[in-house]
């Protein structure tokens, strides 16, 4: 009877996704939307994002620290500007990753985002995540707060904000709208759900393999 019931409880193949922390709250969602208790999720601080360089090595630690103890792993994170660093070191590690540049194209998928950077170069992208941490990673991040003029230097070559939403919630938009007009910006609102994010989580959980 034991070792039937260890036999069954193995019957979905456990998943351990490696994930940037600005994705944690998404990736919990869907997680528990759909059942997914076959998937572990550990999160590396999203502040990783101030210093892409430091992004590949800490994932490729997680792999090694956690790995054996999953039949398959999978990193949650775009390039994120590590100038293909971040491959390198999944292609020795034999991880596979969500394609894309960063966040804004696998949220938009690839048609839409570039659409909309065609569209308008000088595009300054927020999702859920960064709009719910406006303040804290981008104002208080770029030291607005204590000097708001730079404002208009740091964002000089931009003109519209789009807000890429996971979700829709009316509190967010207008948060997303007050960003834009605090930076001096257009604003344009987009819900693209999750994107590549879930349907690459989607087949990770029907056994499949996402091909990046």
């Amino acid at each position: 009877m034991t070792a039937v019931a260890r036999s069954n409880s193995r019957a979905a193949p456990s998943v351990l996704v490696i994930a940037c922390g600005a994705l944690a709250q998404e990736i919990m969602d869907l997680k528990r939307a759909n059942d997914w208790h076959s998937m572990t999720v550990q999160c590396l601080p999203a502040e990783l994002h101030n210093f892409p360089d430091r992004i590949p090595e800490a994932v490729r630690g997680k792999i090694r620290e956690l790995r054996g103890d999953f039949d398959q792993v999978f990193v949650a994170y775009a390039d994120c500007g590590t100038g293909g660093l971040l491959d390198a070191v999944l292609k020795e590690e034999n991880v596979a990753r969500i394609p894309g540049a960063h966040c804004y194209e696998f949220y938009a998928g690839s048609p839409l985002f570039e659409a909309l950077s065609d569209a308008e170069p000088g595009t300054f992208y927020l999702t859920d995540f960064l709009t719910r941490n406006f303040d804290r990673l981008i104002w208080k991040g770029l030291g607005l707060d204590r000097h708001p003029h730079l404002a208009d230097e740091y964002f000089r070559n931009y003109t519209k904000l789009v807000y890429l939403a996971q979700v829709q919630d009316d509190d967010l938009v207008e948060r997303a709208r007050r960003a834009a007009d605090r930076l001096g910006l257009a604003f344009d609102h987009r819900v693209t759900g999750y994107g590549d994010l879930e349907r690459a989580l989607v087949t990770l959980t029907g056994g499949g393999t996402w091909r990046s």
